[in-house]
């Protein structure tokens, strides 16, 4: 089994036809004056990591604390609709953290966080996992937000140092931290504990502190690539939107291109590719540290393409809706 630890809430979409929200000095988007309709749609990078997962087949289960407010049922009931186990799920009376998207014209997604008091930010360390599970899952928020990001923490570092493969996604949200500095030193504390990193471009160009570097920061990412593989990671896998997925070894990169797709929008792409990177290393019996380190070009490129093509179907319809097994065959 694989476990996925990590936020669930509920994502606001601007309506299928509706503009984003106005920003700051723009007038309103809609013309006469209106608010965009907003659509609420379950979410939380790893909530949808887990309901990829259970869409593709593999046997999962969904670790952290969620309200028991209609927010809460509705999330519940989307990982039950996907085949996800919720025994490790926490609850409480606190409310769902919201985060209100804004979509751009090329159908990425920006988001702002009402998540004060909520019940993802209270969830406390587990008991031990259970001994069927190879395979934890961590990431975005619940790693930021206290008092709950400790106890994420604690459990990736008692869940590794027990031989669980561990895979991190930070999905780095920046307007949700107050010490970028600070952030980037607890990032690289947690490497010696990763198996596995994945990373958008514009998350390691953060971590990488090079978001402003004149050559795009190519040079300051790749640098601070070969120094995370350094601290512990097997693999990172690298995702760069249109243009395709590229892992980074000790041994060198190799990159597939991107699936062509007209976009909608971006919601849940990164972890569509989470939950299919791990589904693929599982179908190659690699779900360790030592199997990642032996698998070669010819089974990076069939993991890669695979996770290229799960995203591709996630950004082909609106909101975070992974695919199932079926949809990703071939």
């Amino acid at each position: 089994m694989i476990v996925v630890a990590g936020e669930a809430l509920i994502d606001l979409v601007p309506s299928p036809q509706q503009p984003s929200p106005a920003r700051p000095g723009e007038e309103d988007a809609a013309p006469d004056g209106r608010l965009p309709a907003l659509q609420p749609q379950r979410g939380g990078g790893p909530y949808n990591t887990a309901v990829a997962l259970g869409r593709l087949g593999s046997p999962t289960a969904f670790c952290s604390r969620v309200s028991t407010d209609a927010f809460g049922a509705s999330l519940l009931d989307g990982l039950h609709r996907s085949g996800v186990d919720t025994s490790l799920v926490q609850r409480g009376s606190e409310p769902t953290t919201l985060a209100v998207a804004d979509i751009s014209p090329d159908g990425s997604a920006g988001y702002g966080f009402y998540a004060e008091g909520t019940a993802d930010r209270l969830f406390a360390l587990p008991p031990a996992l259970p001994d069927t599970v190879r395979a934890l899952s961590l990431g975005t928020c619940s790693l930021i937000l206290e008092p709950g990001a400790s106890a994420y923490e604690s459990l990736l570092r008692r869940e590794a140092g027990r031989g669980v493969f561990t895979a991190l996604d930070p999905n780095i949200r920046a307007g949700l931290i107050p010490d970028p500095d600070a952030y980037r030193a607890r990032f690289r504390a947690w490497l010696p504990d990763v198996a596995l990193l994945k990373l958008s471009e514009e998350d390691a160009l953060w971590l990488a502190g090079a978001e402003d570097a004149a050559d795009g920061g190519r040079e300051a990412v790749t640098a601070a690539a070969k120094e995370w593989l350094d601290e512990g990671p097997a693999a990172i896998v690298l995702t760069r939107g249109g243009d395709g997925l590229t892992v980074l070894t000790r041994g060198g990169a190799l990159s597939v291109p991107g699936e062509r797709v007209e976009v909608v929008d971006t919601i849940g792409a990164g972890d569509t590719v989470n939950a299919a990177l791990l589904h693929r290393l599982d179908a190659h019996g690699a779900l360790s540290y030592a199997a990642v380190r032996a698998l070669g070009d010819d089974d990076w490129r069939d993991i890669l393409r695979f996770a290229a093509r799960a995203a591709a179907v996630t950004c082909s319809r609106a909101g975070a809706q992974p695919p199932f097994a079926a949809e990703v065959a071939g």
